[in-house]
This record gives structure tokens, sequence and C-alpha cells, in this order.
């Protein structure tokens, strides 16, 4: 478990974190999520010692990450793929970091073997991609067998199979009992492996949720309907739902269920040749929560043809 009570970091007259205070539960995967600058990495480093807090406390398993005597049998972290001496080989990246910890030499090629670099721990770590960095400090994270993980951007740099693997992982940790915490921007992901989600906003907790909690939050979905007299059904559907007309042959209906829609089509003799609710994603609950969080927002690009590239 990871208990965060508390929290305050300053930077001069920047408060990087404010008053946080969650706490990571085993046999889940927990999302950490908030805008760039929100305070994520900041609180990660102080569950590991890397950075002290202005006040409050980060412990993992009841203790400060700086008094476990062989912390890699405790907590498996990944916070920077960039964090390892370029010179040294892969394989003596991980005997180095075993040998610290009092870790037999033969679970360095257990881990070698789980994340798949069995045929680049040989060579010299600059010469790494950035998806053999991954690989290789997620090896590390796993080499003390921990049960507590922290990944930050642990899909970074992975190709397709790669995030799938990455994604397995994830998920057979929790369900093996351990504690994962992965801080990530990409809500498409963490819809597919996260139990529960912690968004936090300049420093402040938004929400600690379970993901499933969130995306009921978003209310009625939208259905989107397709068939050959949509004028009819928009007329019929309008006191009732929100209607727009999202293509000449499409409508999409928030306020509705299909079921509702599809009653009401067969009641008027309407036929229907498409129907299906869009599922709610994670992305559009994160967006909502921290619409007011971002402090760079990007300007949108007008179309092609608005005069805007002549």
């Amino acid at each position: 478990m990871i208990r965060v009570e508390g929290l305050n970091k300053q930077y001069g007259s920047v408060r990087a974190v404010d008053d946080l205070t969650f706490t990571v539960e085993p046999g889940k995967v927990t999302g950490f999520l908030g805008p760039n600058g929100a305070g994520k990495s900041t609180t990660m480093r102080m569950m590991l010692g890397l950075d002290r807090p202005t006040s409050g406390t980060a412990t993992v398993r009841g203790r400060r990450y700086a008094d476990f005597p062989a912390p890699l049998r405790e907590v498996g972290a990944l916070l920077d793929a960039g964090a390892m001496h370029p010179g040294r080989t892969g394989r003596a990246h991980l005997r180095i970091a075993a040998h610290s910890n009092g870790i037999p030499g033969s679970r360095v090629e257990e881990v070698i073997d789980q994340v798949g670099l069995e045929s680049a721990v040989g060579r010299r770590i600059k010469g790494y991609s950035l998806g053999m960095r991954q690989r290789l400090g997620i090896a590390a994270a796993l080499l003390g067998d921990p049960p507590v993980l922290l990944f930050d951007e642990p899909v970074n740099g992975l190709d397709l199979d790669g995030v799938r693997w990455i994604r397995a992982l994830l998920r057979g940790c929790a369900d093996e009992g351990r504690t994962v915490l992965v801080s990530s921007h990409l809500m498409s992901e963490m819809q597919l492996i996260a139990d529960r989600v912690i968004v936090i906003g300049r420093g402040r907790l938004i929400t600690d949720t379970p993901t499933s909690d969130l995306l009921r939050g978003l209310g009625a979905g939208t259905v989107r309907v397709r068939g050959p007299r949509l004028d009819e059904l928009e007329h019929a559907l309008a006191p009732r739902a929100e209607v727009t007309r999202s293509a000449p042959d499409e409508l999409e209906v928030t306020g509705l269920t299909a079921a509702d829609i599809g009653d009401l089509a067969h009641s008027l003799g309407l036929p229907v040749h498409h129907l299906a609710e869009a599922e709610q994603s994670l992305e559009s609950a994160y967006l909502r929560l921290t619409e007011d969080q971002v402090d760079h927002h990007g300007r949108q690009p007008e179309p092609v043809g608005s005069g805007a590239l002549r």
C-alpha cells in the first residue's frame, strides 16, 4: 500500500504539490492522472525519497522508502528511462542493481527474459532505443520481485507489441495482489487497465474514484442512429432528447438509450438501419475534470480553405 498524507512541495514561490492525500491499494492498477505540471512526477519522486516534502508524508507499506534496507525488494519503480549509465551494458546495469540489494544473479536473467531484451543486454545502453531503455527500466523495477510498483509513462517509446505486453504485465501484477501505480497521459490505455484513477491538477487532488464510477458519472451517453427517414425520426425524438445531425445519414441522440430510440422508431413504423450507443471514454471524463487546470492551451487549426493557409 502507498499512503500520501497532507503532502506539500514548495519550490520557491511555486507550490508543486498542495496538501495532497490519497491511498493506493494492493490488488488494483491505479492510474495517476493530471495535466503537464500537475505534480505527478514530483509526488512519485517524494514517494521514492528522491525529493524531500516541504511537509506531509509519503510512505510505502508503512515506511519511508529511505528506511528500507533493500528497497528493490519492496518497491520497483521506473520514473525516467534515461537515468542509466550510457557506457554500461544492459546486463551490467541489472547486475549492479541486484548486487546492491542482495538479489541473486539468477534473477537478472529471469527479468531479462521477462522483458524480452535477450538480444540487447550485451550492448551498451547508449545504443539503445527509447523502447529498449523502457524495457530495461521495467526489468530493473521487477528485479526484486517487489509487492509495490510505480511507473511514470511506462509505454513511452514502445511499439504496439510492447504496449500490449506492458498492459498485460501491469494487469497481471495487480491480479497477483501487488500495489500498482501508473502515471500516463494515454487515457485509452488507462481505461483498459486502471481499476481506480487519482486525478490531480496544480498539485491538488481533483478526484480519487473507481474508473467505472467516473465513467458512469458522465451521465447519459450518445446514441448514433442511421436510417432512410431520419427527418421524421428527428422530429419525433426532439421533444424527448437532444438531437443533432452528425452527418446527412446519421443522428446523434443524447438523453435516451438505444432501446428507447428503437422502441420509438418501431412504434412509428420508421426503419432503422444502425443503432449504437457510443462508449463513454475516460478521455472525456478526464478532460472535463481538468479543463480549468491546464496552464498551456494550444490553438486549434482552422479548417483548410478558411484562409488560414494562404
